[in-house]
C-alpha cells in the first residue's frame, strides 16, 4: 500500500513538474508579452529570456524522454531544479512574494520526485 501511494505521488508530481516548466518555457520561447514584460522587469533582456526559455524547454524534453530512459529523467529533474531555485531567488530579490509559489513548488517537486524515485540514490 505504501509503495503504491509513493508511486502515485511520484507520477502526480512528475506531471506537475512537466506542466510547470512546460508552460514557463513555452511562454518564454514564444515570447508571450506578459512573460517578456515580467522577465524585463527582473532585468533579463530578450536574449537572456530566450536562453532561459530554451534551457527550460531542453529540460522538459529530457523529462519526457525520461519516460523511456530513467537516467535522463533524474538528470533532467536535477537540471530543472537549478532553474526553479534561480526563479525563486529572483522573485525573492524583487520582493514579489505573492508570485514565488510556482518556483517554490518547483523546488519542492524536484525533491519529491528524487526521493520517491525507486532508482535514484544519493550517497554522500
Amino acid at each position: 500500500m505504501k509503495e503504491k501511494l509513493t508511486t502515485i505521488i511520484h507520477w502526480i508530481t512528475y506531471v506537475y513538474f512537466v506542466y510547470l516548466f512546460g508552460y514557463a518555457s513555452l511562454f518564454k520561447v514564444f515570447q508571450k508579452k506578459t512573460m517578456m514584460d515580467g522577465m524585463m522587469s527582473f532585468g533579463f533582456d530578450k536574449t537572456w529570456t530566450l536562453l532561459i526559455g530554451y534551457g527550460e524547454l531542453a529540460g522538459v524534453l529530457a523529462l519526457i524522454a525520461g519516460l523511456w530512459f530513467r537516467q535522463i529523467k533524474n538528470i533532467a529533474i536535477i537540471y530543472l531544479l537549478f532553474f526553479a531555485v534561480g526563479a525563486l531567488m529572483v522573485h525573492f530579490a524583487h520582493r514579489e512574494y505573492q508570485e514565488f509559489y510556482g518556483a517554490l513548488f518547483g523546488c519542492m517537486a524536484a525533491f519529491v520526485l528524487l526521493t520517491t524515485d525507486k532508482h535514484f540514490k544519493l550517497v554522500l
